[in-house]
């Protein structure tokens, strides 16, 4: 186990261990326990632990060849401002079918790794990438599917705070893996900013 990126207060403030009431065998080794209303509850530390091996393995691309995306309202804010700090390419919002495997497609791009919000309802986004052989990294709760997710980031993918933190904590550690950010210096920009303000 790594140490935790941010104290565990953080983490728990932002609902990130809060998963559904439904659970699948794929998510199953990241689940702590399950609470009396029977909804299931994520383990942080291995949240924690996928987050730096996620970040590890995205900085072994270049910015603009990683592809973050997100059909769900509460990650398209999340998924700008990463792409803005980050230099990734990012989809918010509707994913147009053929965006990664139509060359014809206006819009047609070739990115070299897909960052998903959800393996639901960004399913379109994950099947193209699948198709044409690209690695997805992903952030999964508690009743998502793995089958097409090479790294799972196991987290409440459904929360407005807690996607925003994840896709915080991802970018600075991926500016850190990257060597943009120092281990040390403080970096300036609060987990608020990657919320959708509502």
């Amino acid at each position: 186990m790594s140490e935790l990126l941010i104290p565990l207060d953080k983490y728990l403030a932002a609902g990130l261990h809060i998963g559904t009431q439904q659970k699948t065998a794929d998510m199953e080794k990241y689940i702590y326990r399950v609470r009396s209303d029977g909804l299931y509850v994520l383990d942080i530390r291995k949240t924690n632990d996928r987050i730096i091996a996620a970040s590890k393995f995205l900085a072994k691309y270049e910015p603009d060849d990683i592809l973050a995306v997100s059909t769900r309202q509460y990650g398209q804010e999340p998924v700008r401002k990463f792409g803005e700090v980050t230099g990734a390419r990012t989809i918010p919002g509707r994913f147009i079918p053929g965006t990664l495997t139509n060359p014809n497609y206006a819009k047609f791009i070739e990115p070299q790794v897909l960052v998903a919000t959800d393996p639901r309802s960004d399913s379109q986004a994950i099947v193209e990438a699948k198709q044409i052989g690209l690695p997805v990294v992903a952030l999964c709760d508690t009743e998502n599917l793995l089958g097409n997710v090479d790294i799972a980031i196991p987290v409440n993918n459904k929360g407005r705070k807690a996607i925003a933190l994840v896709y915080w904590l991802l970018a600075r550690q991926l500016l850190r893996e990257k060597g943009v950010l120092k281990r040390m210096r403080t970096w300036i920009i609060p987990p608020t900013e990657f919320e959708l303000k509502i």
